[in-house]
């Protein structure tokens, strides 16, 4: 199944026992609508139940039903995408007021930038820095620690991924190729101002994206990129995410994972991955830990403690709240990054067209990795640097944080303390001297629409460049 393949109308995959698969979608929406009155009564009971002016509330048995209730309740309702709750960062010891802007679009992402209206220009530069958050299942906010953390130094924006169940068919459909795609056009939208950080997945489409600009001397490539847990070469300190896919083969995730989004979505009759069917993945792989979780929860309700209570729900709200992907996309990058290991053979396309990270030498390269990451294993990263052999010396770096796991490497204590600071180090080691002369200035970014020059989607599918050699004008 080569890249770009697809067509950008769905279809059911060629297998004849497609059926395992196609009606989940259909019986996970049921099941939801079946429970709504017994989840709304749970939910009204649980405010009977606390409302301190029912003698009841003042009673074990009283708070313990109220609990009961309030857990039914959450185990059993439908998660939205949670909000960013970033309304100030501090800049240079002074609070700075923070507006999340759109300035970019397409049907299956929004580019974000967290707008900080300074007073006063900052002492300190700021380099323009795209965060790329993973297509993994959870919304981009999931890296509102990571934001947070490089809000202070930086000038941010984030790839917000959009639910492909909330996608119509009419918009056409979403690969790994077209990923890369709209790396470029962000990139190109950028103006070449910018170093970019990939979160996990990201990591193999933004080395693609940045060895196809390379490739052809494209304007507008990102000063550097920073790549942290992952999957470049799973070949290296394979985990058990890995073998798995390794085991079963492509047709297995074919046929038992990929089904199609029902009525009354906006995407329905879209083949997806969907976020129940990953989620159920992400909590059996714990399975003890969240039942403990919920059990401490339970208990935190009726002891009246409200602040491990609120802990839990600030926590559960982000880690239930998942979207689906769409299927070409998942079934590529599974079968390129886990099965055939495509990229560090040097067999990976794009649009038909071989991608050769060999070409990449003005961008430079940073690679972050966790020391205890069971998903992303030892070395599966840094791997970037092997096959990046003309980056120079004074253009690369790497930090194995010892002490965390996946989430670590870009999210906790660790990471604001330990990763960040070597990351903005980086950064700041990659921007031009004071005083020197540099043509890549970026665009204003104040609409979502305005004028970016020309653009990778208006080109034709017979094009086998696609990035012109000058800069748009």
């Amino acid at each position: 199944m080569a890249i770009g393949e697809f067509a950008s109308a769905t279809r059911l995959p060629p297998q004849t026992d497609v059926g395992l698969s196609t009606p989940l979608y259909w019986l996970y929406e049921m099941g939801h609508a079946a429970l709504n009155p017994s989840r709304a009564m749970a939910d009204a009971s649980r405010l009977f139940l606390k409302n301190p002016i029912n003698p009841v509330s003042h009673t074990t048995v009283g708070k313990s039903m109220a609990a009961a209730c309030e857990l039914f309740e959450r185990t059993t309702r439908r998660y939205g995408k949670p909000d960013w709750d970033i309304s100030h960062t501090v800049v240079d010891g002074q609070s700075v007021p923070v507006h999340v802007n759109t300035v970019w679009n397409r049907p299956f992402c929004n580019l974000l930038h967290f707008d900080r209206a300074f007073e006063c220009p900052p002492r300190r530069p700021q380099p323009r820095l795209l965060v790329v958050a993973p297509v993994s299942g959870h919304h981009a906010t999931l890296l509102r620690g990571t934001v947070e953390a490089m809000l202070p130094t930086h000038d941010v924006y984030v790839t917000d991924w959009v639910d492909a169940k909330l996608v119509p068919v009419a918009e056409g459909g979403f690969d790994l190729s077209d990923y890369v795609d709209y790396l470029i056009s962000i990139f190109r939208r950028l103006g070449g101002d910018c170093h970019v950080m990939a979160v996990c997945q990201p990591a193999v489409p933004v080395l693609m994206a940045v060895a196809r600009m390379e490739q052809e001397e494209a304007p507008y490539v990102p000063k550097s990129m920073i790549l942290m847990g992952g999957p470049i070469d799973t070949r290296e300190a394979p985990t058990a995410v890995n073998t798995l896919a390794k085991d079963r083969g492509i047709e297995w995730f074919r046929r038992n994972v990929i089904t199609t989004v029902p009525w009354p979505h906006a995407g329905a009759l879209r083949e997806v991955y969907p976020g129940f069917l990953q989620l159920n993945g992400f909590m059996s792989m714990n399975l003890d830990r969240h039942l403990q979780a919920h059990w401490d929860l339970f208990r935190h309700l009726v002891q009246g403690d409200g602040d491990s209570a609120e802990k839990h729900r600030d926590f559960y709200d982000e880690y239930l709240a998942v979207m689906d992907l769409t299927a070409d996309f998942y079934l590529q990058t599974v079968e390129n990054v886990f099965i055939t290991h495509a990229l560090p053979k040097g067999e990976i396309l794009h649009h038909s067209l071989p991608v050769k990270p060999e070409a990449i030498h003005r961008v430079a390269l940073m690679t972050v990795e966790g020391e205890k990451d069971d998903i992303s294993g030892i070395g599966q990263t840094k791997a970037a640097h092997k096959l990046c052999p003309r980056i120079p010396e004074d253009k690369r770096a790497h930090w194995e944080q010892p002490g965390v796991g996946h989430y670590g490497v870009f999210n906790g204590s660790r990471f604001r303390s330990e990763i960040a600071p070597r990351i903005a180090d980086f950064i700041l080691s990659q921007e031009l001297p004071r005083g020197a002369t540099h043509q890549r200035t970026a665009p204003e970014l104040s609409t979502a629409h305005a004028d970016e020059g020309p653009d990778v989607f208006s080109l034709s599918g017979k094009v086998t460049s696609l990035y012109p050699r000058v800069a748009p004008t």
